[in-house]
């Protein structure tokens, strides 16, 4: 499903936190002079990309939960049908019409955003989310994801890890010199400037979760590895690779605790000028 203008940080942020975190993260290792070959305009290849969305519940006593998303941030939450205060100015509640149903509401500004029906399989080791989000145009659009638990839990209790690892949508962002040997990364979401000289820096912008920062190394010239961290824990090992003729940009990401690795392909759309 590919998010329409206008809902795009919603869909992203809330349904595939990981990707966000991804698209800062290259700001982190991107950090050389305007000669760096990082440097450009950069777009998702959604044919060539590959994504497992992750999500974990967690019970906290009673009909309170504890929603985690696989950029490490967490929402705590009463399982009551109220809407309650959740992660960038919105609000979420979870309404269980049965111990195999729940229905999963975020809004922004009281006006619904994405609806999620999540339903259990008899045995309890499949979920099945059917995900409405709302376009620009106010129109709801559906897909059904299907999720695997990869770890031990009662009914929605445990970690889900998504079958299909289809990317239906893509983005840009671009890659600029930042004080001689440092990067700024300009996205829709935000911009993330900093030196590539293994210190933490932290990400900005309206949908970046509290406490994110990233470090990384250059292993040669054309790749970089990097590890971000929410608050001091890490959440993400990446590694990003150059083709040898600079035109594709290829970047292998570990989420904690998920069993398999996100790629995600970008072409190069602008070739930034090289620096004498």
């Amino acid at each position: 499903m590919a998010p329409e203008t206008g809902n795009f940080e919603e869909e992203f942020l809330f349904k595939r936190g990981l990707q966000l975190l991804l698209v800062a993260c290259l700001a982190t290792g991107t950090l050389r002079a305007a000669s760096d070959s990082f440097v450009g305009k950069w777009k998702l290849d959604p044919t060539r990309s590959q994504i497992t969305d992750m999500m974990r519940v967690e019970a906290a006593g009673g009909n309170k939960y504890v929603l985690i998303f696989n950029t490490g941030d967490f929402e705590p939450i009463v399982a009551d049908g109220t809407d309650q205060p959740a992660s960038f100015g919105s609000t979420v509640s979870i309404t269980a019409a049965g111990p195999d149903n729940w229905k999963v509401v975020r809004k922004k500004n009281g006006k619904i955003q994405i609806i999620g029906n999540w339903k259990l399989s008899e045995d309890g080791k499949t979920l099945t989310d059917a995900f409405s989000s709302t376009k620009a145009n106010g129109e709801m659009s559906l897909v059904n994801y299907i999720y695997k638990r990869t770890a031990a839990g009662q009914g929605f209790v445990g970690t889900w890890e998504s079958e299909s690892d289809k990317v239906t949508y893509t983005f840009e962002f671009q890659i600029e010199p930042y004080e001689g040997d440092g990067l700024t990364l300009v996205g829709a979401r935000g911009t993330t400037s900093m030196k590539f000289d293994g210190k933490d820096y932290p990400a900005q912008g309206q949908y970046t979760f509290p406490g994110t920062v990233s470090s990384g190394r250059r292993v040669n010239e054309h790749t970089l590895e990097v590890t971000d961290k929410i608050n001091g824990r890490v959440v993400d090992k990446q590694r990003m690779e150059l083709s040898p003729d600079l035109k594709t940009l290829t970047v292998t990401s570990h989420p904690s605790g998920q069993s398999k690795p996100n790629v995600l392909v970008f072409n190069r759309e602008v070739l930034a000028a090289r620096a004498e």
